[in-house]
């Protein structure tokens, strides 16, 4: 029902920063709180950050707090997480997410809609 499509990953040196998008369809957009989720190799999928339905609610991962930032352009049907002094352990697949409901939500059973993912690898 609901798409997602994520773009901006990439390999980034140490220190850097990347901006990840996520182009969603349909009207319901504005109403879903939206989620970043990331997954590395051997590792268990683990939350990132969420936005509620109009951005002025956002979660985060401890390890990413004061580094990322998500943000959504509802008129536009996007969500970004932009990522700054990234670390090799960020290293990961991050995956764009839509939940039904609309205040933030951390756990990914609370998300309907999945991206196929975006790979972000930080060397060191």
């Amino acid at each position: 029902q609901v798409q997602l499509v994520e773009s901006g990953g990439g390999l980034v040196q140490a220190g850097g920063s990347l901006r990840l998008s996520c182009a969603a369809s349909g009207r319901t957009f504005s109403s879903y709180a939206m989620g970043w989720f990331r997954q590395a190799p051997g590792e268990e999928r683990e939350f990132v950050a969420a936005v509620n339905w109009n951005g002025n609610d956002r979660s985060y991962v401890d390890s990413v707090k004061g580094r990322f930032t998500i943000s959504r352009d509802n008129t536009k049907n996007t969500v970004s997480l932009q990522m700054n002094s990234l670390k090799p352990e960020d290293t990961a697949v991050y995956s764009c997410a839509a939940s039904a409901y609309s205040n933030t939500r951390t756990r990914a059973h609370e998300y309907h809609f999945w991206g196929q993912g975006t790979q972000v690898t930080v060397s060191s």
